[in-house]
């Protein structure tokens, strides 16, 4: 989660205007790349252009104080949606198509020039001048972050997938590589398509964190996979082999005599590929099904085995 623009600079959330200023010169003098021999400067300094830009913009920290740190995911009509009874449904700013949905981590590397402040006045002589007309030459473009929804099978396999994201400057379409084995929380990274950098500063990259779908068939736990595989009264009992759903298909896993519901069938390897280690195992746990319906030998069988069985489920031990 992004830190809070407040903090960032370090003043109270009532501070006014000067304050605000006052303490972005403050850190921004301090944490530049070109004077600070700090590894993490640049991305302190970056931190803090982002927030000073919202925070100086009445209009801009105004939906910030009202929405978070979500608050450039909000349309600037949303008030009047929710009014007319569309709530904050479709724009630009509804859930994107391609199956992603964009949250701006930063704002896009926005330069001094972008926020009012004067390089010269800031820096004096400092620096000689950038190639972009700046006092202090070029600033990368922010990094940016986005989700992307994948099923169980696509993250398995992995492949190309083409997806639309939406944001403050429209819509954009990716080329997308999905690596095989992909699990969920595992950030895609798309370089040069993040916030675009100032004085020809290069551009930042796009962050794709992958979000795994729920689905019907199968449940992952990290690597591993879970998938349930039905079997008959006389097949849990007499033991048989019996075909179990995977990703890439089907494989065949034999059921031992005498197991219950619940017991778990390990296929070593069989789950989520991992290229740079061990693959996940795939676990097939039993679930004994009985027939809905029985029909008149059925029931006679069923009934004959009620007679002779000793078998007591409840009894302790």
């Amino acid at each position: 989660m992004a830190r809070d623009f407040y903090d960032v600079l370090g003043v109270r959330r009532d501070a006014d205007s000067e304050e605000i200023q006052q303490a972005f010169r403050k850190l921004a003098r301090k944490h530049h790349p070109d004077i600070s021999k700090d590894p993490q400067s640049e991305e302190r300094f970056k931190e803090i252009n982002e927030a000073y830009s919202v925070l100086s913009d009445p209009k801009m920290r105004q939906r910030y104080d009202r929405f978070g740190e979500n608050f450039r995911q909000i349309p600037e009509d949303y008030d009047e949606r929710v009014a007319a009874g569309a709530g904050a449904r479709g724009g630009p700013y509804g859930r994107p198509g391609g199956g992603g949905r964009v949250r701006y981590s930063t704002g896009g590397g926005q330069g001094f020039d972008d926020v009012g402040i004067n390089f010269e006045d800031l820096f004096g002589g400092m620096f000689g001048r950038g190639a972009g007309g700046g006092g202090f030459g070029p600033v990368p473009g922010a990094d940016q972050e986005a989700e992307i929804e994948l099923g169980v099978v696509e993250a398995y396999r992995g492949g190309h997938r083409s997806i639309t994201l939406a944001g403050p400057d429209g819509q954009r379409t990716y080329d997308v590589n999905i690596p095989r084995g992909v699990v969920d929380g595992q950030r895609i990274r798309l370089a040069g398509e993040g916030g675009r950098g100032s004085g020809d500063g290069p551009a930042g990259d796009l962050l794709l964190r992958v979000r795994i779908k729920p689905d019907p068939q199968f449940r992952l736990e990290g690597r591993d996979i879970h998938v349930a595989v039905p079997v008959t009264p006389w097949e849990a009992a007499l033991g048989a082999t019996v075909p179990v759903p995977t990703p890439t298909g089907s494989a065949r896993v034999t059921v031992p005599a005498g197991s219950s519901s619940g017991r778990r069938l390990r296929l070593r390897g069989e789950g989520m590929p991992n290229p740079r280690g061990t693959d996940g195992d795939l676990y097939a746990e039993v679930r004994i099904m009985v027939p809905p319906e029985l029909d008149g030998e059925e029931r006679e069988l069923f009934e004959k085995l009620a007679a002779v069985s000793t078998f007591d489920p409840r009894k302790p031990g």
